[in-house]
């Protein structure tokens, strides 16, 4: 199964621009490149901050361009969005019986589960107990590999200002996570930077968002320090014996060519 993840799009109203950048501009050549080199995908899948500042204007944007994608997909919320106004403008967007957008598909592959972590009036997220207990339904409805899609991480990433609005209910959540023990991937979005690890035994992975994004800095205590470092999307391969997530920077225009053992390192490439 090919998933391709993406996440912190930040779209203010057309024409409006996010820390001197477009966002539009970005998600067309996002989509223009999975389009391009993924049309394949079983499924793309956005992580949540569709909007700088949950705008009618930009969900409205959004739907019209997401027709150009080629692939099927599933949009998720995050901090930056307004659950109200997202699912005025997305009413095919699948929910759980309280509201919340969450949902999952059973796939060959395992089950793929989608949390909302939206809380307002906090950037950090929240996995209330209604929200909770839809999760434990959802994994024991179908036993078997599991995978989760979110916003928020559930752990420390050792970056303290964004620790400091990571998901508030972590501890709840691996407990319920520790009872259905076949949850084989977390992807998430918020910290707009590539990092993989393990929480509680289970492998996770985030990426870039395709606006701006938050710098490497370990010393940060209180203010997000940011940066204008390249976007990316993720593209998972899920099989039953691996998981493997790439991540791709789709502007990037550095020469490509092909590696030829047989030249010098004084000798011209040649550039494909």
């Amino acid at each position: 199964m090919k998933i391709v993840q993406i996440t912190d799009l930040h779209l203010g109203p057309p024409g409006e621009r996010v820390f001197g950048l477009d966002p539009w501009m970005r998600l067309e050549a996002c989509i223009a490149n999975v389009n391009l080199n993924h049309a394949d995908a079983d499924l793309v899948v956005f992580t949540g901050d569709l909007a700088h500042n949950g705008e009618e204007a930009a969900y409205v944007e959004l739907r019209m361009r997401l027709q150009e994608l080629k692939a099927p997909f599933r949009l998720l919320i995050g901090n930056h969005d307004d659950r109200a106004t997202f699912r005025r403008i997305f009413p095919q967007a699948p929910v759980d019986d309280a509201g919340f957008v969450q949902s999952r598909i059973q796939t060959a592959a395992g089950n793929l589960i989608f949390l909302d972590t939206n809380e307002p009036g906090t950037h950090a997220g929240r996995l209330c107990a209604a929200r909770r207990t839809w999760l434990e339904d959802a994994l024991g409805a179908n036993p078997g590999p599991a995978f989760l899609f979110m916003h928020h991480p559930p752990l420390s990433l050792h970056l303290a200002p964004m620790d400091a609005i990571r998901l508030r209910d972590a501890e709840a959540l691996g407990e319920i996570l520790s009872r259905h023990g076949e949850v084989r991937h977390i992807f998430f979005g918020h910290v707009h930077r590539p990092i993989a690890g393990n929480w509680r035994g289970i492998p996770f992975s985030c990426l870039r968002g395709t606006n701006h994004q938050v710098w490497l800095d370990f010393t940060a205590e209180s203010e997000i320090p940011c940066s204008l470092e390249p976007p990316a999307y993720a593209v998972a391969f899920i099989q039953p014996e691996q998981v493997v997530v790439h991540t791709h920077d789709f502007l990037d225009a550095s020469p490509k060519y092909a590696y030829d053992p047989d030249l010098s390192s004084d000798e011209q490439v040649k550039l494909v």
